[in-house]
């Protein structure tokens, strides 16, 4: 079913402020877990799965968000299966943010001490022996969330900002799903009353 993008009134406009407001936080996230990996790789760590997981399912959404609106913005996007991706993302969003969070609920920042390098903190108990066996050992090492989100203050603080903007997406996804079913109902009961219009039978 085909639209015009800027006669969809009220539901357009909150339809184009979900994905820029979905798109900014999508990125946002991206870019700390993106930080947070490569900080851990330079230590020669596995970076937790609860990262990587958040890295991925974000990294798929800045796609599809962007990919969706393009569609919209060319009167070519299907709004029931967009409604319904959008749901799934929204179930994405939840797990994200309970993995994400579990730890966090109780976990005070202002408590743990200021920047520390990571490697000071995980290789300390190693740096007794030689070099090689530390890298065959610590690069298969997988480093602990738990341990992680409480390195210090800063890694913390972002780390909660991860988790404030993931329950943020659980909102937007949560009503831009709603706007594109809305829209979908609209246009259908549009088409149906065009449809079902008088017709002129003079002649």
């Amino acid at each position: 079913m085909r639209f015009k993008a800027p006669q969809l009134g009220a539901m357009g406009v909150t339809f184009t402020i979900m994905r820029a407001c979905q798109f900014a936080s999508l990125i946002t996230v991206t870019g700390l877990c993106a930080n947070f990996i490569n900080g851990i790789a330079t230590t020669e760590h596995k970076p937790p799965a609860e990262l990587i997981g958040t890295l991925t399912v974000e990294v798929t959404a800045v796609i599809y968000v962007t990919i969706t609106y393009i569609l919209y913005y060319d009167s070519m996007l299907p709004l029931l299966v967009a409604g319904i991706l959008d749901s799934l993302l929204l179930v994405a969003s939840i797990v994200i943010a309970a993995l994400v969070g579990k730890p966090l609920a109780a976990l005070d920042c202002s408590a743990l001490p200021s920047p520390v390098p990571v490697i000071a903190t995980f290789f300390s108990s190693s740096s007794s022996t030689s070099a090689h066996p530390i890298r065959a050992t610590v690069i298969t090492q997988t480093l602990p969330y738990s341990s992680f989100v409480a390195l210090d203050q800063p890694t913390c603080y972002e780390i909660k900002a991860v988790w404030g903007l993931s329950i943020a997406q659980c909102v937007l996804f949560a009503f831009s799903g709603l706007v594109c079913v809305g829209l979908w109902h609209r246009l259908r009961r549009q088409a149906s009353a065009g449809s079902s219009g008088p017709k002129d039978i003079e002649g």
